[in-house]
């Protein structure tokens, strides 16, 4: 049967501060009134059956997510008490479903991506669910068409087109390169054989689990021994709080996807389905400008605002009403909600971090 877990343990940082440990950007309704976390979860209807849908999380966001999505029961969300990277949260999906359903397929998706047109992804989503229904050793991932050499996303690079008539436009993944300089990266461009990748994969649970067993032993028992207690409630909060933030913190693509990638044994097939779609990872305020339309000027806003010879402003207010003005300013991120108040030069965009995590307690 096929599944879908969608990512949403971020915290957010770079979006401060509206985004907080209470209110995650994946659950500000920053896209049109809604959040991105709801978006991704439209984004499955008609490809996915609702109860067979899942978002890993951390607990803490468990009340949040309830009132935010409704569809999404307490057995639909598997909390975590410690973030401990993505390789653990997409392994505890893998040992709950083996445990339910032996032949699971499930697919890994995030609460932070805008992905258009629907109509591509849920062919290309298909697309993979088939090529791992067809031989339980295949892992996807998904790679998107470049627009331009990015130097802040990994890349995947594609080898020899699967050949199976049911599964055109799927290929052998050759290797996975972490952020590349610009020279790189143009070069990956113009190879026209290279595609970002995207953090979205397919993968067979029981075979998840197998690979996990294999690269991080450690891993696989920990989370096999929450599995075995998971429909018990009591046991399985006792197991998660006793194994669960002692599991090494990896990423899914350092601890399964390169390993199984180079895998002198091939045990895995590891296969890539290239998207052809707009898509934006929404994690910073510079990119969370780009779905907002400019004026003549440049300038980007969800609020009301009153500028005066003044460029390329992002002005945004938790409050649509409240006016943001500036005056002779030029490539400035100002952001305004009722508590608190972030001016910075975009250049300088990433530094937000570090000003989210040395805030006192009142404004994390």
């Amino acid at each position: 049967m096929r599944y879908a877990m969608i990512m949403a343990g971020g915290s957010g940082t770079r979006l401060w501060p509206m985004s907080r440990k209470a209110r995650p950007k994946q659950l500000l309704p920053l896209i049109g009134g809604r959040s991105l976390l709801e978006i991704a979860a439209s984004r499955l209807d008609g490809v996915i059956p609702v109860d067979h849908r899942y978002i890993c999380t951390g607990e803490a966001f468990r009340t949040a997510i309830r009132h935010a999505l409704p569809t999404f029961d307490d057995e639909h969300i598997l909390g975590e008490p410690q973030p401990r990277d993505t390789v653990n949260a997409v392994g505890l999906t893998a040992a709950v479903l083996a445990e339910r359903d032996p032949k699971a397929v499930f697919a890994v998706l995030t609460a932070d991506h805008l992905i258009q047109p629907q109509d591509e992804f849920a062919r290309k989503l298909d697309l993979a669910f088939r090529l791992c229904e067809s031989d339980s050793s295949r892992f996807v991932t998904f790679s998107i068409t470049p627009t331009f050499p990015a130097t802040g996303y990994g890349y995947v690079e594609r080898g020899a087109a699967v050949d199976e008539t049911d599964c055109s436009g799927a290929f052998h993944a050759r290797r996975f390169v972490e952020k590349p300089d610009l020279a790189t990266a143009e070069k990956y461009i113009a190879s026209g054989t290279f595609g970002w990748n995207s953090g979205m994969f397919v993968f067979p649970a029981a075979k998840f689990m197998q690979a996990l067993q294999w690269w991080l032993p450690d891993n696989h028992a920990g989370l096999m021994e929450i599995a075995r207690a998971w429909n018990d409630r009591a046991k399985r909060q006792a197991a998660l709080g006793r194994i669960y933030p002692n599991l090494t913190k990896i990423s899914v693509d350092y601890g399964i996807m390169e390993p199984a990638s180079k895998d002198p044994q091939e045990r895995i097939a590891v296969c890539t389905v290239p998207m052809n779609v707009q898509w934006m990872d929404v994690g910073s305020w510079t990119t969370y400008g780009e779905t907002l339309t400019p004026d003549a000027s440049g300038n980007r806003a969800n609020c009301r605002t009153a500028h005066l010879d003044s460029k390329n402003v992002l002005a945004v207010s938790d409050d649509p009403d409240h006016t943001i003005s500036a005056v002779d300013c030029e490539d400035l991120i100002i952001v305004r909600t009722a508590d608190a108040t972030l001016v910075c030069p975009k250049s300088t965009a990433e530094r937000i971090k570090q000003v989210a995590e040395s805030a006192d307690d009142r404004l994390r």
